[in-house]
């Protein structure tokens, strides 16, 4: 049974050797773990028993997890059939699709141009159109709409399908990250353990060892007791985090990477933007309009020591990292570029993470926008990306 096991993890790319798998053969013959109150084989005493014999760097915990549910509880942790197709599904089927060539035809204006013309259709427009390629409507090639395709347009309710819209006219509503999220946090924070510098602060409530021998021996052996404050980590963090648009489909990774910074960094301050840093940020995506922090303030809030790192797709029409009025929600004064300028010279040691695949970045000129100015300070969000930065906010 256990053979079967053994390759099980090495076929998960798991450093298992034979010397270890012994050790749990040793252990489970001398009786380590039994049976459980039922006389059943006690299932969660073995997953601890074998993860501390086979398993050598908590790296590997997230792997292993997976090949023990894998191989102990079969196939069904890959699918769940009892859930129902969602209706929505079906219904995509019935969105008008368009061919290469059709696309190919299809000419996009500049901003000043889109603009223009979207003033024009407010005024004459009197009905609702369908399937069109100059009225506001739904299902066409119109750049004003949503529902069809346009190389670039501006959305008007709907949702986004395409990710080529400049603009967008509709309320939307955010989610905060749950920074409570655990699953998959553990790589995580090994990643971003590079990142430290460690002080002794606060009340003395840790006993110095070293300097007891010394000052008993001193005292001429009556025991002298030394205390000292407990080490913490004394990094400071400010955290900025794009949310909502492209970023849903990053949620869950990017909670798990607010969840293990805040578990990290006692010193840590955070807030949210949209797509592009601008002249306000917020805390609570609930009220990210009545409760806003203006980045003029932040700046000036926080000493330079602190590293600034954002997270985010940096996937965006390039209007709005370098338009004034680019912003997809409101007409903002200053292009974002001068603000992610103001925040990395007011912030030396920072970096980007990116949730979305390295490979897809050569094909997103505002990623390629976003990287020249960051000063191509932008990692993946994988451990080794976690890693690499890490290792350039410590220098």
């Amino acid at each position: 049974m256990l053979i079967d096991f053994f390759y099980t993890l090495r076929s998960a790319k798991l450093p298992v050797s034979v010397k270890e798998y012994l050790v749990l053969l040793e252990a489970l013959q001398a009786n380590v773990v039994g049976p459980d109150s039922d006389g059943a084989f006690a299932l969660d005493d073995f997953y601890y028993l074998s993860r501390t014999s086979l398993v050598k760097d908590e790296k590997h915990y997230d792997k292993f997890d997976r090949a023990f549910a894998a191989y102990f509880k079969g196939v069904e942790m890959l699918a769940d059939f009892t859930k129902e197709v969602p209706l929505d599904w079906l219904r995509k089927t019935l969105e008008r699709e368009f061919t290469a060539e059709e696309k190919a035809k299809i000419e996009k204006m500049g901003w000043d141009e889109l603009m223009e013309t979207l003033k024009k259709r407010f005024e004459e427009q009197k009905e609702r159109h369908e399937g069109g390629n100059k009225w506001i409507g739904t299902g066409g090639t119109s750049p004003f709409g949503h529902g069809g395709y346009n190389p670039q347009g501006i959305r008007i309710g709907g949702a986004g399908k395409n990710k080529s819209a400049v603009k967008v006219w509709d309320q939307r509503a955010y989610k905060d990250y749950d920074d409570s999220q655990e699953l998959g946090t553990r790589n995580i924070k090994v990643a971003l353990r590079r990142l430290r510098k460690f002080a002794r602060e606060g009340h003395e409530e840790e006993l110095d060892l070293d300097h007891t021998i010394q000052s008993t021996a001193a005292n001429a052996g009556y025991l002298d007791i030394k205390m000292r404050p407990e080490r913490h980590n004394n990094v400071k963090v400010l955290l900025l985090m794009d949310v909502g648009g492209t970023m849903d489909e990053h949620i869950q990774r990017v909670e798990e990477l607010f969840s293990a910074v805040k578990t990290e960094f006692k010193h840590l301050e955070f807030y949210y933007f949209h797509n592009c840093v601008y002249d306000f940020m917020w805390k609570n995506n609930k009220r990210r309009f009545s409760e806003k922090f203006a980045t003029w303030d932040i700046l000036r809030k926080y000493n330079k020591d602190y590293k600034l790192i954002f997270v985010g797709d940096a996937t965006m029409s390039p209007y709005e990292i370098l338009q004034p009025g680019g912003s997809v929600e409101y007409n903002n004064e200053e292009a974002g570029a001068e603000w992610i300028q103001r925040l990395t010279h007011a912030f030396p040691k920072f970096a980007w993470i990116n949730p979305e695949p390295q490979g897809v970045w050569q094909y997103r000129q505002s990623i390629a926008v976003m990287q020249q100015l960051v000063s191509h300070r932008m990692f993946p969000l994988t451990l080794k990306g976690l890693e690499e930065a890490m290792r350039l906010l410590s220098k």
